[in-house]
């Protein structure tokens, strides 16, 4: 067996750190995309647009990413592709966190005063552009802080791409665990790398919540 120096677990865990960054920051801008035209067929006054918004929100919040995962990766065989892991990994993702983006960004818009609504109707604003000019905007200050909250979310929802093969950070333990014959070590290292990665993340929520609540009550 090898001997591996504290240093050395910790060295292999950053490199695989890095994927576990770049697949939570791929998939978050992602579904914040696809979520824009979820959120966008969600409230506009459009009886189908709406549902099959709504089918799609609730299809992929009330299944389990593991199941998800295991879909993206299995299913293209039943065609004869041959997914990569980190391609299934990426999809599955993407598509999970645009749907609570979708839904995150609903109730900010739901959240704007109805009489914003009326302001702009009383302008001869057609939808689209009471949307765009009056609602949006503000409810872009409120989204803000939970919308990058749920960047946490995202990031601890990589671990579970380990399941189909995809090397991050927890999979990563797991291989260096087999090889070291240290879990308390090794885990105990990746439990810290997640908070490192996830902390900031939450107080940066947090201080942008309070700092527009005060610019709001400021005006």
């Amino acid at each position: 067996m090898m001997n591996f120096s504290t240093w050395d677990i910790i060295h292999n865990l950053l490199l695989a750190a890095r994927w576990t960054v770049a697949l939570s920051l791929a998939a978050f801008f992602g579904g914040g995309m696809m979520g824009a035209l979820i959120l966008f067929l969600r409230v506009v006054p459009n009886r189908i647009a709406g549902l099959v918004a709504r089918f799609y929100i609730e299809v992929f919040q009330g299944t389990p990413l593991l199941m998800q995962l295991f879909l993206a990766f299995f299913a293209p065989a039943l065609f004869g592709m041959n997914v990569p892991a980190w391609v299934a990994a990426f999809a599955a993702l993407t598509l999970w966190t645009a749907a609570f983006l979708a839904e995150i960004w609903r109730g900010c818009v739901e959240a704007i005063p109805k009489g914003q609504w009326e302001a702009a109707s009383s302008l001869a604003l057609p939808y689209i552009a009471q949307l765009r000019y009056i609602v949006l905007p503000q409810a872009l200050r409120i989204a803000v802080a939970p919308t990058v909250g749920f960047l946490v979310q995202v990031v601890k929802g990589t671990a579970l791409t380990s399941i189909i093969g995809f090397v991050e950070l927890s999979k990563a333990g797991t291989i260096i665990t087999n090889a070291t014959f240290e879990p308390f070590t090794v885990y105990g290292c990746v439990a810290l790398m997640y908070f490192a990665l996830c902390w900031p993340i939450s107080q940066s929520s947090r201080w942008l919540e309070r700092r527009l609540n005060a610019a709001h009550q400021a005006h």
